[in-house]
């Protein structure tokens, strides 16, 4: 017997508070409708990205010996899922559900897909813009599917353009915060012009000789992510008011881990950065009133012209 809708959400529901209790206070905020898909959404990429790096819910990353035979399966169960099939894996079954029910365009689930291909071939970026390009394969693509879960038109292009910019703001304070970790697993996302223009040799980023170096690229990477999330927010009045209050409750939260990152200076890897309870409940709170006003904050916000953007 094959478990319904109802079950594969409660599962998903479950994976997103295993996997990430800033996404997860953040969902709370939307309607049900827009929750439960949201879950569905989560459940698919957590599912993605665990089996790729050979995690739990996003924790204890490893080396993996079996990249592309890991990155097949992928690719095999996503397009069962997209044909409409019962795949029999509850993620990968979320995903069937909310492409189906939202009219999701096919090319975001691919672009993510994309972006686990990249690092299964142990890719690196060399410039900047590469880093960018990373960050849409793994985090812009994922916003831009939340925004058609919020109900975005698929062909709106100038809000998926902001939705994208805020998953492009997640995912920088993400490399920011976590150099230390992915160095650990012989990964680094840094671009090798930047280390070069450091003079840090490559491999060698995470010697104590180089933290002070270190620490200017992390804050570069800082600012890039706040003025993506600053992009983001000029998207919401096109939102309903609870989809608002949840993009802002996550931008708030989120954006606080690229700023302690700042903060923190050469002690940011000393301890893993983290937004507690009490300053995710601070956030909530004010995304409240920012969102009720999102039209007079918000509205006038144009999307600067030397920001990168996603392909279309």
């Amino acid at each position: 017997m094959t478990p319904g809708r109802e079950a594969i959400v409660a599962t998903a529901g479950e994976s997103i508070g295993r996997g990430s209790k800033s996404f997860a206070a953040a969902s709370r905020l939307f309607d049900r409708a827009t929750r439960e898909r949201a879950w569905l959404l989560y459940a698919w990429c957590r599912a993605c990205d665990d089996l790729a790096d050979g995690q739990d819910h996003g924790h204890g990353m490893a080396l993996v010996s079996d990249a592309p035979a890991r990155l097949e399966a992928i690719r095999a169960s996503t397009q069962a899922a997209l044909d409409g099939q019962w795949v029999g894996d509850a993620a990968f079954d979320a995903l069937r559900i909310v492409v189906a029910e939202t009219g999701m365009p096919h090319r975001f689930v691919w672009d993510l897909v994309d972006g686990f291909a990249l690092d299964a071939e142990d890719w690196r970026p060399r410039s900047e813009a590469d880093l960018y390009q990373y960050c849409y394969h793994v985090a812009g693509a994922v916003g831009c599917m939340m925004a058609v879960v919020m109900g975005v038109a698929p062909d709106d292009q100038d809000v998926l353009d902001r939705a994208c910019d805020l998953g492009m703001a997640f995912q920088l304070a993400n490399i920011a915060r976590d150099i230390e970790e992915d160095d650990r697993v012989g990964r680094c996302y840094l671009p090798i012009e930047w280390l070069v223009e450091m003079d840090i040799p490559p491999g060698e980023h995470m010697k104590p000789p180089f933290r002070p170096r270190l620490t200017v690229l992390a804050r570069r990477l800082a600012a890039q992510a706040e003025a993506f999330e600053a992009s983001a927010r000029g998207g919401t009045p096109a939102l309903s008011f609870r989809s608002a209050w949840a993009v802002l409750a996550a931008a708030g939260i989120y954006g606080d881990i690229a700023r302690k990152v700042a903060a923190r200076g050469d002690h940011a890897w000393d301890h893993r950065v983290t937004t507690s309870g009490v300053e995710k409940l601070g956030w909530i709170l004010r995304a409240y009133r920012q969102s009720r006003d999102r039209q007079r904050l918000y509205g006038d916000v144009a999307r600067p012209d030397g920001l990168w953007t996603r392909p279309r």
